[in-house]
C-alpha cells in the first residue's frame, strides 16, 4: 500500500499544490527515493474534518506509516530514512546544519520594517557562509552527493531568487560571486525530476504566499 500524504494545497486552488516548503521538502525525498505515495491536498483556510481527527494540531505535512499518522517534516524525513535506506540521502552530522539558518533570516528580513535593524545584513551573512561551504565542498552540500540538507535547503532557496522579491544588496551578492557557485547549486537542485515533479503548479500561488503582506490603513 502506497504511502498517504497530506501537503498545502494552493491558496485559491484547493485542487492545485501549494506553496509550503516543508511539504516540498518531504515529497521531494520520497521522489528521491522513488517511493510511491499518495496525496491529499489539504485546504488550511477549511481543513477537512477526517484531516483533524487524525491531526487536532492541524498542520502540515502530515504522513501515514503503518497506519499511523506523523507530522513534523524533520520526524517525517528521518523515518523515510530509516525505512527506505536505499539510495541514502545521510548528511554527515558535521554537515548537518550548513544553511539551516537562511530560512529565518528570510523570514526576519522580510517582516522587518527597520531597514537599519541589522536583519538584511544577517541575512547575507548567512548566504555568504553557504556560498563559501559550497567553494570549498561543493557541488552539493556533502560534496557530489546530494543528501536531506540539500532537499530541504532546495525549496527554500527556490520561493526566495526564484519569485522574490528580495534586496538589490542581494541581488548584487549573487550576481558578483567569483564562480557563481550557489546559483550553480540552485539549477542542479531546481532541474531535478524530484523538483519539477514537486514544485508548486502555479507560480501565482507562490507569490500570493510568499508577497509581502500589505497594511490597508
Amino acid at each position: 500500500m502506497a504511502i498517504e500524504i497530506c501537503v498545502k494545497a494552493a491558496t485559491g486552488a484547493p485542487d492545485e499544490l501549494g506553496d509550503c516548503p516543508f511539504c516540498q521538502r518531504v515529497t521531494l525525498t520520497l521522489e528521491e527515493k522513488k517511493v510511491p505515495y499518495k496525496t491529499h491536498l489539504i485546504n488550511l483556510d477549511s481543513k477537512p474534518k477526517w484531516f483533524l481527527e487524525v491531526n487536532p494540531d492541524g498542520k502540515v505535512p502530515l504522513i501515514k506509516f503503518d497506519d499511523t499518522w506523523v507530522p513534523d517534516s524533520d520526524v517525517i524525513v528521518g523515518l523515510i530514512e530509516d525505512k527506505f535506506p536505499e539510495p541514502s540521502l545521510v548528511t554527515p552530522p558535521e554537515l548537518a546544519s550548513v544553511g539551516s539558518k537562511i530560512f529565518p533570516k528570510f523570514v526576519g528580513f522580510l517582516k522587518s520594517k527597520d531597514v537599519n535593524d541589522g536583519t538584511e545584513q544577517a541575512l547575507l551573512d548567512e548566504l555568504n557562509a553557504l556560498e563559501e561551504h559550497l567553494k570549498n565542498n561543493g557541488p552539493y552540500v556533502n560534496g557530489e552527493k546530494i543528501t536531506v540538507v540539500d532537499l530541504s535547503l532546495a525549496p527554500k532557496l527556490y520561493r526566495r531568487f526564484e519569485f522574490g522579491p528580495f534586496p538589490e544588496t542581494l541581488l548584487y551578492v549573487f550576481l558578483t560571486y567569483d564562480d557563481m557557485t550557489m546559483m550553480m547549486l540552485m539549477q542542479s537542485l531546481f532541474s531535478r525530476e524530484s523538483f519539477e515533479k514537486t514544485k508548486p503548479a502555479k507560480e501565482e500561488y507562490v507569490i500570493a504566499g510568499w508577497a509581502p503582506k500589505v497594511n490597508n490603513a
